[in-house]
């Protein structure tokens, strides 16, 4: 689990240390907890500025506790919500994906010509995304929260005073930024000499009425009478996507909520708030889910492509392999039925685990078929020789099916160091096919009758 903090901008790096001690009490009471890494002020990522940090805790292996990971992580969020010091956020490492790095999984990508569009868009969408039950936590890398001060000369003043420009900014920068003014030698080493006010005397804006500029008649002009103050806030950091100016609206989704459920709803936020001159895109591990998951599905067709093609060339018939395949559509409304049973998500486990059965099921198939086939050869009509086929095959096929259902039950029980991820696969196999079982042997007869009922056999054929 890893806590990542961001405290208002300008904060130093002893206030982001001290609020990181907080934060690591706080979660030195977890009896869950292994060990405990902190780092302030990172300096790589997106955490490389002075007022960012996170902590890292690592748990006691599953087995020793009896809070799972999501619970424990669920009651952190919980607690940091009260820390007021800096905006605290409550990640996991992800399952699936290249990255080792926590993150929000639903991270979302605004893409506009200018920042002043994203500037004006960027409120309402937040405000709409933190409202949506979806989410329970959303946040952003673009943030417009940096305080800055800009200087504007009065030309026409400081002309009149006899005061030149360069004088005036000369002085800005000696004041507030360096100066170098010059060199010294010591113990053969070379050192700069730089001019700068002290601390105390920078720190507010109204400093610069301590601050005096020498005209072209040698009287010193008050700083403050020939500059015009401006407060603004403006990003700490600017970023492109695909080289366009962008914002990243990273989200963490409730409980009960998959991460294809999270994108769906900022891509409704999106369609709601967004005009036709913003694009918008996936990133992070929302786009490997959504490459992942086309993926899929193109591997789950290219499966039953296979199979049917194999199965017509070892039945020389294309509606034998035809009958056999309807058991795939029984046990994908089973692992299906099954999945909505128990609550778990259509996810990437679970679709590996809808295509494993692709190949489970149609041994079912296979078994009745390829015997019906053979009774028919020996003159059985085809009703006759299916439902001898279906008799005599029961039990191979309660034999198998129960074979691989107890070798899933480990993985739906999530036996096992980090196996919490994998149950819906376990689930989506057993569930297919404990469905596929019960109704293979009532439809796959019904179909061999219907289908193959016009077939002729050898013994038809000589007669």
């Amino acid at each position: 689990i890893q806590v990542i903090s961001t405290a208002p901008e300008g904060a130093s790096f002893q206030y982001m240390n001290n609020f990181l001690t907080s934060v690591i009490k706080k979660t030195e009471e977890l009896p869950e907890k292994a060990h405990i890494l902190s780092v302030t002020a990172p300096g790589f990522g997106s955490s490389s500025a002075a007022n960012t940090g996170f902590v890292r805790v690592s748990l006691t292996d599953p087995a020793s506790r009896k809070r799972t990971q999501m619970e424990i992580a669920d009651e952190l969020t919980e607690t940091f919500k009260s820390y007021t010091g800096a905006r605290t956020i409550v990640t996991q490492e992800q399952t699936i994906g290249g990255s080792r790095r926590g993150g929000l999984p639903v991270q979302y990508v605004i893409q506009a010509r200018n920042f002043d569009k994203l500037k004006a868009v960027i409120p309402e969408f937040l405000e709409k995304a933190r409202e949506n039950p979806a989410f329970s936590v959303v946040d952003i890398n673009l943030k417009f929260n940096k305080p800055e001060m800009m200087i504007e000369i009065d030309r026409n003043r400081a002309q009149s005073l006899g005061v030149s420009v360069l004088d005036i900014a000369q002085t800005v920068q000696l004041y507030f930024a360096d100066q170098r003014m010059g060199f010294f030698i010591r113990d053969g080493k070379q050192y700069q000499v730089l001019g700068q006010a002290s601390l105390d005397y920078r720190n507010e804006p109204s400093d610069l009425k301590s601050a005096f500029v020498r005209n072209n008649k040698g009287e010193m002009i008050q700083l403050d009478n020939l500059i015009i103050l401006k407060e603004q806030s403006s990003p700490p950091m600017l970023y492109r996507y695909n080289r366009f100016v962008s914002a990243t609206i990273s989200a963490g989704t409730a409980p009960g909520v998959s991460l294809g459920g999270g994108i769906e709803a900022m891509q409704a936020i999106g369609a709601e708030v967004l005009d036709e001159t913003f694009s918008t895109d996936l990133a992070g591990p929302s786009k490997e889910f959504a490459e992942s998951s086309s993926t899929l599905v193109f591997a789950f067709v290219l499966a039953l492509l296979l199979v049917f093609l194999v199965l017509a060339a070892q039945f020389e018939s294309f509606s034998d392999p035809l009958i056999i395949m309807f058991t795939v559509p029984l046990a994908l409304a089973g692992a299906l039925l099954a999945l909505w049973f128990t609550g778990s998500t259509l996810n990437i486990f679970s679709q590996i685990g809808i295509i494993v059965l692709v190949g489970i099921v149609t041994k079912n198939g296979i078994l009745i078929v390829e015997f019906a086939n053979q009774k028919k050869e020996e003159g059985l009509s085809s009703l006759d020789a299916v439902m001898q086929a279906a008799v005599s095959r029961f039990r191979p096929i309660l034999m198998t099916s129960l074979a691989t259902i107890l070798g899933a039950l480990p993985i739906a029980l999530a036996l096992g160091a980090s196996s919490t991820s994998r149950i819906s696969m376990g689930i989506s196999i057993i569930g297919g096919l404990i469905f596929s079982l019960l109704l293979t042997l009532v439809v796959i007869p019904a179909l061999y009758t219907y289908l193959s009922g016009h077939k002729k056999t050898k013994i038809d054929a000589e007669y």
